[in-house]
């Protein structure tokens, strides 16, 4: 007998974000199992990767900074890996070991004055890459200076996305979706034969979508700062802080990357907003399979060259 396939959705809290899983099955069981397989996935990761777990082998490294290295599985071992090489690609502007950054910028209302240079300059002293010392042989990830930590916060949903993903795919789950707070994940069709949509929010207007584009088997990844930033001089500074600079980002409000996994569209889409238009659209054009849209304050859009915007 020949069931037909529905999609079936359930929301959780995960990674302390919002999940919404998708999955197409047969009936509500089989749908349950699947949900609970992801979840599961997505659990093991954040217990692997989470700077707030003290048990977590990422908190291990970090307390060990400037002490010792700390051997870790492979599976840390890799994503660490990854992003230092997505750190020499954007040279720098994404740094997973910007968790070391002093909090000195407040996007909640607070900020009346803009942090003096000095203080700015402080805070990013114990950020940089090239500080995180990888031994192959041994998995073991040493942070030379005291001080120094690392985090996952701008690739671990993505990462998490990526692998409930290929989870899934490898139990014989034909399509579904992953989205993590913004951070979606597709794979296969609609039970309806029609490829999965998202809709790119107009950042000037929340409530309206500027355009639907399709997902083929693929992450899409949308960075905003339409909902935290100060403004200084006329000029309205991003949550998002260049790690280099200890200097928040202007001049865009909105990247869309779409990219193969969700982890790379993640660190890339916060990238763009680091490097600005001009560098962020020549490196993104460089890569395989990787396309974005970007809003700037002036609210243009300005995309890759191989995108096509179907408006709504």
């Amino acid at each position: 007998m020949l069931y037909a396939q529905e999609p079936y959705k359930r929301t959780v809290k995960l990674m302390g974000s919002r999940f919404d899983i998708t999955v197409v099955a047969k009936d509500p069981v089989e749908g349950d199992e699947y949900i609970d397989l992801a979840i599961n996935e997505i659990t093991r990761i954040e217990k692997l990767i989470s700077s707030w777990d003290p048990n977590s082998q990422t908190s291990e490294i970090n307390r060990n900074a400037g002490n010792k290295p700390v051997q870790v599985d492979v599976e840390l071992f890799n994503l660490v890996q990854r992003g230092i090489g997505i750190s020499k690609l954007t040279d720098g502007a994404f740094d997973i070991s910007y968790a070391s950054m002093d909090k000195i910028w407040k996007f909640d209302g607070s900020m009346t004055v803009m942090p003096s240079e000095d203080l700015i300059k402080a805070s990013v002293a114990k950020v940089g890459y090239h500080n995180i010392i990888l031994d192959k042989e041994n998995h073991t990830v040493f942070l030379k200076l005291a001080g120094t930590k690392i985090g996952f916060g701008a690739i671990g949903k993505g990462y998490a996305a990526d692998k409930a993903k290929e989870f899934l795919k490898s139990k014989g789950v034909v399509a579904g979706i992953i989205n993590a707070s913004g951070d979606m994940n597709t794979w296969g069709k609609q039970p309806n034969g029609k490829e999965w949509k998202v809709a790119i929010t107009n950042p000037m207007d929340k409530n309206k979508v500027f355009a639907l584009l399709p997902i083929i088997n693929e992450a899409v990844v949308t960075s905003g700062n339409y909902e935290k930033y100060v403004t200084f001089n006329d000029i309205r500074y991003t949550h998002i802080i260049d790690p280099r600079s200890g200097y928040p980002a202007t001049g865009i409000i909105s990247v869309t990357v779409f990219a193969p996994k969700a982890e790379l569209a993640d660190a890339l889409a916060t990238s763009v907003f680091v490097m600005g238009i001009e560098v962020g659209l020549n490196r993104i054009e460089q890569l395989p399979q990787v396309e974005c849209i970007i809003i700037n304050d002036k609210g243009n859009i300005i995309t890759s060259k191989n995108i096509e915007i179907e408006k709504s």
